[in-house]
């Protein structure tokens, strides 16, 4: 009876055994020829998971032989091209560790920060990959200024800071759709202070204007004149910077606003006056607003 259980036994392992196929076999084998013969094979045909575990499994038997830096720069290429970028920044970076002089390192170097550039997320989420991906294209740039991949990381760069541009700005933005107008113009002033250069610096020279306006018109009435002042002279900042700007129109009209709401009349039409009479009113604001800080 044992031998009549046995048998079907073995015939069942002898036939599984039989289906396993070529690359199941091999990845659990120790024959390193083979294995590489058939990890380039599955790479060329485009079959980059399967490269890739096997060029891992490859990895343990070429180690300290002369295919080793071959074999863990096409491991973490499988895995660059399989588009799963942080396994493939991790291959880059210990293969640039263990082998900076191969003939791989300059792609393997230029991929790795293909990966930190990739693995950044949303203006929305955390960025500090961001910030780590900038300072290593930069210093890449630095260091190989000859690089044929000058022009896709400055590209990259662009990108990158743009984002962060955006991030700030949309933090910002928060507080006045909160319509919390100190923390708003306090916020968006911080912006420009880090960063003067910010893509939505036009924006955010309007918010800060808007934002002292609302926080005026809100305000208790012993509170108000200081500031719309204070409104008036970001007015006055933001018409001198940027005159054509396509928030002039509303901006002027919320100018007048604040006129009237200080008392004052303001007969000339904003668009016929010259530069340098917004340039006298603004030393007349500003000569009030000092003599009235000293009462």
């Amino acid at each position: 009876m044992k031998l009549k259980t046995i048998i079907p036994a073995l015939i069942a392992l002898v036939l599984f055994s039989s289906c396993k196929t070529q690359y199941e076999v091999l990845l659990g084998s120790n024959d390193a020829d083979a294995k590489y013969e058939l990890a380039f094979q599955l790479f060329n045909e485009g079959k980059y998971s399967k490269a890739g575990t096997m060029f891992e499994s490859l990895s343990m038997l070429t180690n300290g032989t002369e295919r080793d830096d071959t074999v863990r720069f096409y491991w973490g290429l499988s895995n660059y091209k399989f588009k799963d970028y942080y396994t493939a920044e991790t291959n880059f970076e210990n293969f640039l560790e263990n082998y900076p002089r191969s003939p791989f390192a300059s792609e393997a170097r230029y991929l790795r920060l293909d990966c930190l550039y990739r693995e950044t997320l949303r203006y929305e989420l955390d960025q500090q990959p961001t910030y780590k991906a900038m300072t290593e294209i930069s210093e890449y740039m630095l260091e190989f200024p000859e690089t044929p991949h000058m022009q896709t990381c400055k590209d990259m760069l662009l990108d990158l800071g743009e984002r962060l541009d955006r991030k700030a700005y949309e933090s910002a933005k928060l507080y006045y759709k909160m319509e919390d107008y100190l923390a708003s113009r306090v916020a968006f002033r911080n912006v420009l202070k880090e960063d003067s250069e910010n893509i939505y610096r036009e924006d955010i020279l309007y918010y800060i204007a808007m934002s002292s306006y609302n926080y005026a018109a809100n305000s208790v009435q012993a509170k108000q004149k200081e500031r719309y002042l204070t409104f008036i002279d970001d007015y006055y900042n933001f018409i001198g910077e940027i005159p054509e700007s396509k928030y002039r129109r509303e901006l002027d009209n919320v100018y007048k606003k604040a006129q009237r709401a200080l008392g004052r009349d303001v007969a000339i039409e904003d668009e016929e006056m010259t530069d340098r009479d917004f340039a006298k009113e603004r030393k007349a604001l500003l000569k009030e607003e000092r003599k009235n800080s000293k009462k």
